[in-house]
């Protein structure tokens, strides 16, 4: 009996730091399973794949005991290792797919995913049979992975948009698209279409929140004639583009990560509206390797990102690191950017604090009920919040001056700092 086409698969082998984690099948009608090898979920030091698959974690061994199926969309421990917005259409329309279409993006991308997993497209003879098992009378059928990529590479339109990201390998000071398996060690990201001067306000913004306390990776402006073999993509007449080393890369080796929608079980399109501040805070206290000094780094967060009115911290944008391929730690800050100059009016953060979402209402008595709330103990984390604010109040205005943030960018983030509460007030004239 032949085989339905529709029932034909192709089969990526998901592995972390060379540890086999499971299998993933492609379905030709959208559908993707992934089994997860008896291997890893029988090894008592395996490599944490996710937090959710950690031995610590409520339901891990439940979870791992089914397999994770979904149609289009991958489970979102996967699918949120995949880029959003224009440089998802960009990488689609190369490879002649939907944008939904998330196993055929991965993989493409499969080689060079944030974090230590990679995915790698199989021979039919190679796939286990309980893999093929599990879905009837489903086949494997071979990947023609020269195809695949030689689609990727020919992007000859094109594509307006938003801010345009890239990994990177920088050597001898230019910076190259990192391909095959060749790592890159640093996120580009070029100057956008719709906002002005983007690159400078998150250097400066970045720089900002480094000089409070705040952990962040080494960050550079880079000239774009430093860049080689950028796609066809719109860019404006701006020079410059933002650089931010890669954490979850170090001497040309993987360190795992995963942000708080995979952690959490959400797709990127939940990233502002499934959670608040307080679940992440609990997750970070009750699971980090150092569950207080990561709570109170988080916090300190969480003051700057209301100080440099930035409404764009959502799930995504807080991660979890592995260094030690098994522990979670907060891995160092990321995408912090004064976005209150781009839209008119925006008066509030990302997720809930406290019950509130509002930068000209939020006091520190929001912070002590989000403490609460998280169960992390007031008392541990309030001098960081006044540690945060009195260097910000010190340093800040001065610091400003010298930044290249555009001057109408400038302006605005003194403004704001004049319309907060009393208790998060900076005097931008000092």
């Amino acid at each position: 009996m032949s085989t339905d086409s529709n029932d034909e698969v192709n089969v990526l082998q998901l592995s972390i730091h060379g540890v086999l984690i499971g299998y993933l099948a492609g379905f030709k009608n959208g559908r993707n399973v992934l089994s997860i090898a008896d291997s890893f979920k029988n090894s008592p030091d395996r490599p944490t794949f996710s937090l959710i698959t950690h031995p610590s974690f409520p339901n891990a061994a439940k979870l791992m005991a089914e397999p994770w199926a979904r149609n289009q969309r991958l489970h979102p421990v996967l699918s949120n290792l995949l880029p959003e917005g224009s440089l998802r259409e960009l990488i689609a329309q190369g490879l002649k797919v939907h944008v939904d279409n998330e196993f055929h993006i991965l993989s493409y991308l499969g080689e060079d995913l944030p974090g230590a997993i990679e995915a790698t497209p199989m021979e039919p003879e190679d796939v286990p049979g309980y893999v093929l098992n599990t879905h009837g009378k489903a086949k494997a059928v071979k990947f023609d992975k020269d195809a695949l990529h030689k689609k990727g590479r020919e992007n000859k339109f094109s594509l307006a948009g938003v801010q345009m990201k890239f990994s990177m390998k920088e050597k001898d000071g230019r910076y190259n698209i990192s391909k095959g398996d060749v790592l890159g060690d640093w996120i580009i990201k070029t100057p956008s279409t719709k906002h002005k001067f983007v690159p400078l306000n998150e250097y400066t913004a970045m720089s900002l929140a480094g000089l409070v306390g705040v952990d962040i990776p080494e960050i550079k402006l880079v000239e774009l004639d430093k860049l080689d073999n950028l796609p066809q993509i719109n860019l404006p007449d701006e020079k410059q583009a933002f650089a931010i080393k890669r954490f979850d890369r170090e001497d040309d080796q993987r360190i795992h990560m995963e942000d708080f929608a995979q952690i959490l079980v959400k797709y990127p399109h939940e990233k502002y509206t499934s959670a608040n501040y307080e679940n992440i805070g609990k997750v970070i206290y009750d699971y980090s390797g150092d569950g207080l000094a990561d709570a109170q780094q988080f916090a300190r967060r969480l003051l700057v990102n209301i100080l440099l009115a930035n409404g764009d911290a959502h799930l995504k944008n807080w991660s979890f690191l592995y260094p030690d391929k098994i522990t979670p730690r907060l891995s160092p800050a990321y995408d912090i950017v004064t976005t209150s100059v781009y839209i008119e009016n925006e008066t509030q953060y990302a997720l809930n604090l406290g019950k509130t979402k509002e930068w000209y209402t939020v006091t520190m008595a929001h912070f002590q009920a989000w403490a609460d709330k998280s169960g992390i103990p007031w008392r541990a984390i309030k001098p960081h919040l006044d540690d945060t604010l009195s260097r910000a109040r010190e340093l800040w205005p001065e610091a400003l001056k010298a930044l290249p943030m555009e001057d109408a960018h400038k302006d605005g983030l003194r403004t704001h700092w004049g319309k907060l509460q009393e208790d998060f007030k900076i005097d931008a004239k000092k």
